[in-house]
């Protein structure tokens, strides 16, 4: 485990200088434990509610407009395991997946189109990136009255164990600016 020491300047007394060590640290695996006898378990993992249904397909239409209007090519087809879809700048492609239920579909249409408007890894790290445009996610579907809290609330706190939740202090302004271009993108579509 890493332990931080200060240590003082030898010609410069109010000059401290912070060196890292290491030490032997005890950990334990699930695996190595049993539960305590009568109590249920708590889950590890965070609550997770993954989206289903239809109610918001009518938003793939102008999702898919808006990022080919950014120059992106949008393709839905079968991706395997849990990932949703991917947004790939060079190649200016975003795939969804096809299999996802639609409000899945939406979910992942908007977060890889956020990407497209240039969230991107170079530009910030990977953990402030995705809460940035998780935190967009979730503004704009929420405005759209699709509740994704069950799966955005989960997957920003993963993403902000090492501090990049303060991402969305840090960035409340591109969060905002970001999601009300998304949601001008879906200004006058409804269900109706």
């Amino acid at each position: 485990a890493p332990v931080t020491v200060k240590r003082r300047a030898e010609q410069n007394k109010d000059a401290d200088q912070r060196q890292v060590f290491f030490k032997t640290a005890f950990v334990f695996e699930l695996s190595q434990t049993e539960p305590l006898p009568g109590v249920e378990p708590v889950a590890l993992e965070p609550p997770r509610e993954p989206l289903t249904g239809d109610s918001h397909a009518y938003l793939l239409a102008p999702l898919r407009a808006f990022a080919e209007s950014l120059g992106y090519e949008v393709s839905f087809e079968a991706i395997p395991g849990s990932t949703g879809g991917w947004c790939d700048p060079r190649a200016r492609r975003i795939a969804i997946d096809a299999d996802a239920p639609s409000n899945a579909q939406v979910r992942t249409l908007v977060h890889e189109s956020v990407h497209a408007l240039g969230v991107d890894y170079q530009r910030y790290s990977r953990a402030q990136a995705e809460v940035i445009v998780d935190t967009v996610t979730l503004i704009v579907l929420g405005s759209a009255g699709l509740d994704v809290s069950g799966e955005t609330v989960p997957y920003v706190a993963g993403w902000g164990e090492d501090g990049a939740l303060e991402a969305v202090t840090s960035f409340a302004q591109l969060i905002d600016t970001l999601a009300r271009r998304v949601e001008t993108a879906l200004d006058g579509y409804s269900d109706d």
